[in-house]
């Protein structure tokens, strides 16, 4: 082992208090969420306050904003936590289905999020009649902040981190993640996987849209943006599963690497599995957005 980064000792929770018995906290995962659609929402108003953006206009007032945001957070946690269970912990949710509701203990799925987002968006569109097309590409622009503030409270969390490295950059994570590794002689230094997703998922996704849509009009183009998002966040999700660490479910002797879908000893893990078809969703939707 070359070098490793000690593991900041940052507590999850910002602070806590006590109300008539019951325990409250403001947690780094929730504020993440808090601070990044505050600033989506930002991202949102400043666009439809420049109709040059536009093909024909913006396409709703920011009056509508309240209301668009209520569907988008009814999105992200109904379709985050009905992933996390149908995906990843189905058995466990089967013998004691009242625990899908305890969302304060935890366990929202990216990609089930996605898909309440993109249920939400919908309908938000039909009943406002707002298009479509313009409202999912202003939506993908202003989505990065959230995604990179809340890999930043994976990584405070010390949770979803990756495999194990002899990289200089590896962390010493506490808890499970030390306690997972195979030897207890050497310091168990893993991956800094969630700071890889903040960065190629939040910054450079973010960077590389915000860019299209502010600086070369790509706002005019419908669907292009969100075609982007698709492929630019299913190839970085994709890229760093290779040094993620798998769910422990899926773990198991001669399956050591984790993986949910196996073909004559090749396969993919969960995460792979989930965006693949996000991949090949966005591209034929960029080629599409590109030959209107």
């Amino acid at each position: 082992m070359l070098g490793a980064i000690p593991f900041p000792d940052i507590s999850p929770e910002i602070f806590s208090f006590s109300i008539g018995g019951f325990n409250l906290a403001l947690r780094w995962y929730a504020l993440g969420y808090i601070v990044g659609i505050a600033i989506g929402w930002q991202i949102i108003k400043y666009a439809l306050k420049r109709p040059d953006f536009w093909r024909n206009g913006p396409p709703m007032k920011v009056e509508q904003l309240e209301d668009l945001l209520t569907y988008v957070v009814v999105g992200v946690i109904g379709g985050g936590r009905l992933g996390y269970v149908l995906f990843y912990k189905p058995a466990d949710f089967l013998a004691a289905p009242l625990d899908v509701f305890k969302i304060w203990e935890g366990g929202l799925s990216f990609h089930g999020g996605f898909l309440g987002v993109v249920a939400a968006v919908y309908i938000f569109s039909r009943r406002q009649k707002v298009p479509l097309p313009d409202l999912a590409d202003i939506i993908a622009v202003s989505a990065t902040p959230a995604i990179f503030l809340v890999r930043i409270a994976n990584f405070i969390n010390a949770e979803l981190w990756g495999r194990q490295t002899d990289l200089p950059w590896g962390v010493i994570f506490p808890g499970q993640a030390a306690q997972s590794c195979a030897t207890a002689t050497e310091p168990c230094v893993r991956h800094p996987s969630q700071l890889y997703e903040a960065g190629l998922e939040g910054l450079l996704l973010g960077l590389i849209l915000m860019l299209l849509a502010f600086r070369f009009g790509a706002l005019k183009k419908p669907w292009l943006l969100s075609g982007v998002f698709f492929t630019g966040y299913g190839i970085a999700r994709f890229v760093v599963e290779f040094v993620r660490q798998p769910d422990a479910q899926f773990v198991s002797v001669g399956n050591e690497l984790g993986l949910a879908f196996q073909i004559n000893g090749y396969g993919l893990t969960m995460g792979q599995t989930l965006t693949l078809p996000m991949i090949l969703v966005g591209f034929a939707v960029v080629l599409f957005a590109l030959r209107r």
